[in-house]
């Protein structure tokens, strides 16, 4: 699993609460490039134990194809807000109607992305309302639960944070010298010490019932694709060439069955986006240019 190489935003971006009709939620804000004619503003969803810094390496090459660029803590997630111990605020639903909230603060119809656990919110987001999207594209995002590995590991992340505090869980998963690599984003207390710090911070700052809640979706998910293929939408499935998260095959099937787009980004796993940011960024851009010439 790779993590972003920084916490920094890029050169232009800009970190603020954006203010919605649900809330505050912390964003990073990447206009187009200077010079670049607009194509469309983009709202990108993290996953599982992630935040919005997980799109940090997304943000230039899309702003050089004409992408303004907005990335989301979601509820209780890093700097957004939201309740420690009350797991009902991190309903699915909840957490969809947090994407409805925002995108409308946007202003303007938006591409839509969910990485992971944030590409199954951002479906029920698109299946509650698809007026505020202009396409979708579900990146490392399966059809339904996660796989029987995956499964077990947040199973025990569940457990813990059940019984310990979450420094208590970080201290036990550098300990063990094998982090939770669990269906989403970045648990991973390796790396340098600037790196780890700011992986320490992130995850002391996501409230508990966060991932309480959402781990516990990501177990039980059910198979919604029928009902997504009956929006009216252009869908773009993404991911890397390697995902035990949910296998190559079933995301196969599920862009078939979406008659969506289908991209597969050599030499990346479950994080295409870190793990190969400027491929993955030209095959999200040449997607989005499609849907622009209807």
């Amino acid at each position: 699993m790779s993590s972003p190489a920084t916490f920094t935003p890029p050169p232009g971006a800009r970190a603020y609460p954006l203010r919605t009709a649900r809330g505050e939620f912390a964003v990073v804000d990447a206009p187009v490039a200077a010079g670049v004619e607009s194509r469309g503003v983009v709202l990108l969803v993290p996953g599982f134990t992630g935040s919005k810094e997980d799109f940090n390496p997304l943000h230039v090459p899309l702003a050089g194809r004409g992408y303004r660029t907005v990335a989301v803590d979601g509820r209780g997630q890093f700097e957004s807000d939201g309740p420690a111990d009350d797991e009902s605020a991190y309903a699915q639903r909840e957490l969809a109607r947090d994407v409805l909230a925002q995108a409308a603060a946007l202003g303007e119809p938006v591409h839509l992305l969910g990485h992971s656990l944030g590409g199954q919110i951002s479906r029920a987001a698109a299946l509650l309302d698809h007026a505020p999207f202009r396409s979708l594209t579900l990146m490392a995002s399966g059809p339904a639960r996660i796989s029987d590995s995956q499964r077990e590991r947040v199973k025990l992340l569940r457990d813990a944070l059940g019984v310990m505090t979450m420094a208590e869980v970080w201290e036990a998963m550098r300990a063990l010298d094998a982090p939770e690599e669990a269906a989403g984003a970045v648990v991973d207390p390796g790396g340098g010490p600037d790196g780890r710090e700011d992986l320490r911070r992130r995850w002391l700052a996501t409230k508990p019932a966060q991932l309480i809640a959402t781990g516990r979706q990501l177990c039980a998910e059910p198979d919604r694709v029928a009902e997504l293929a009956a929006v009216p939408m252009p869908f773009h499935v993404l991911s890397g060439a390697l995902d035990d998260t949910w296998p190559l095959p079933l995301l196969d099937g599920m862009a078939t069955r979406l008659r969506a787009r289908r991209t597969v980004v050599e030499g990346a796993e479950h994080s295409p986006n870190t793990d190969r940011p400027r491929e993955t960024a030209r095959a999200l851009a040449d997607f989005w240019d499609t849907v622009d010439r209807g």
